[in-house]
């Protein structure tokens, strides 16, 4: 089972209305070692929706997305860049977990792009959410005395590891590799858990 670690941007908040303007991605394999990594900027059709407030999070200006291709093309150049790396693995589309930070927002997002194209989607029904695992892990953690953090946003999250963004402003590329440290290092915590009666 391969593994997609994937965050977008969005011209705000509203799947369906608002759209897709940043995917960044890591591709590891079942071992959660790093295969490749995807980062597009994406160009908005619908320029109305583009919001200030989503601007503000991204860093993104409408004139810094002119000359990035449309979602069709995206779309079709992320795909190819996954089966690329899959094929050395033996792997195919259908067999991948879409891992990110509340990845179900992510994933309408996407969904909405595939069908506005007329798209199928390509991948499994398959998701790890690191929002979850957090909230149910540091759950534990703090049942056993250990401090942790009161939110559980990407920053806080990846600062309780000693993880940091490199700047102010959120960068999909940036982010699902925050995501991936965070995931591996759960994943490791899990390993050491044990369970008495």
């Amino acid at each position: 089972m391969p593994f997609l670690v994937v965050d977008l941007e969005m011209s705000g908040p509203e799947p369906g209305y608002h759209e897709i303007i940043q995917i960044g991605a890591v591709l590891l394999n079942d071992n959660w070692v790093e295969l490749g990594t995807y980062l597009s900027n994406v160009y908005p059709e619908n320029e109305e929706a583009f919001t200030a407030s989503a601007e503000k999070i991204h860093g993104l200006s409408l004139d810094e997305l002119q000359e990035a291709p449309m979602i069709y093309e995206v779309l079709e150049n992320f795909e190819q860049w996954i089966r690329k790396l899959l094929k050395r693995q033996g792997g195919d589309l259908r067999d991948v977990v879409i891992c990110g930070q509340s990845v179900i927002f992510d994933v309408n997002f996407l969904k909405f792009a595939y069908s506005g194209e007329n798209l199928d989607w390509p991948f499994s029904n398959k998701l790890i959410d690191l929002h979850t695992i957090a909230f149910y892990t540091f759950r534990i953690l703090e049942a056993n005395g250990k401090t942790v953090p009161r939110s559980l946003s990407l920053k806080s999250i990846s600062a309780w590891f000693g993880f940091e963004r490199e700047g102010d402003t959120h960068n999909a590329l940036e982010d699902s590799q925050l995501t991936m440290q965070c995931l591996q290092k759960f994943f490791r915590m899990a390993a050491k858990f044990k369970v008495s009666d």
